[in-house]
């Protein structure tokens, strides 16, 4: 089947593909962000996770948040050609899990949706609390709220169900497209961090524990 056939409508790449996010917290933000791309730059992703001393740590769970975000949307704009309705009518990590969806707030209780309809609410979903400066704030020296941890790691949890369904349902497509090293770049920067800072339940990453364990130890 040729691409053409499977090509999204405008209204769909509008909706899932998202301009690229800066930084939260004004200039502090700026500033850690350019260091973890310094440190990336160097190809040290286990200095790159790291807190820098004498930073914040809810400053760095924010400025990384908005990073891993704009890394998975991007990474998935690249296969919206081939992962639609048709093609993913479940948004699942191989046979054994399927994800589905629910805010909490427009959809209480989970509903089963097709992968492109999971991710166009997931990152609705994160978008919305990227923007909400009560949450995220957009300057230097505003409180986080007390529950931001748990609001982080919602977020990573949902974006790793984005990676697994990548891994495991489209990674001939990655390959096709010369991505593989960007990808597992994008993602071995992602579990170090998630570990680093136990923000992801260990049963949660059970789809990529093949490639998870060796990145712990350093393969």
């Amino acid at each position: 089947m040729s691409f053409l056939a499977l090509a999204p409508s405008s209204s769909r790449i509008q909706r899932t593909f998202r301009p690229k996010k800066s930084a939260p917290s004004g200039n502090k933000g700026i500033q850690l962000k350019r260091y973890i791309d310094k440190t990336l730059g160097e190809g040290d992703l286990r200095e790159a996770v790291r807190l820098p001393i004498g930073e914040d740590l809810n400053e760095w769970l924010a400025v990384n948040t908005v990073d891993f975000f704009n890394n998975v949307n991007m990474l998935y704009s690249t296969l919206m050609e081939v992962c639609t309705p048709a093609t993913c009518p479940i948004m699942s990590a191989g046979p054994k899990y399927e994800y589905r969806w629910a805010d909490g707030v427009k959809v209480k209780r989970p509903i089963a949706v097709s992968a492109p309809k999971y991710v166009e609410y997931l990152m609705d979903w994160i978008e919305a609390q990227l923007d909400d400066a009560d949450i995220f704030p957009q300057h230097f020296g505003a409180p986080f709220p007390p529950n931001f941890r748990d609001v982080v790691k919602t977020i990573l949890k949902r974006l790793f169900r984005v990676y697994a369904h990548i891994y495991h349902s489209h990674f001939q497509m990655i390959m096709n497209l010369e991505e593989v090293k960007h990808l597992n770049t994008c993602f071995k920067h992602f579990t170090l961090f998630i570990m680093e800072f136990q923000l992801i339940d260990k049963e949660e990453l059970a789809p990529l524990n093949e490639l998870i364990e060796p990145i712990m130890l350093g393969r």
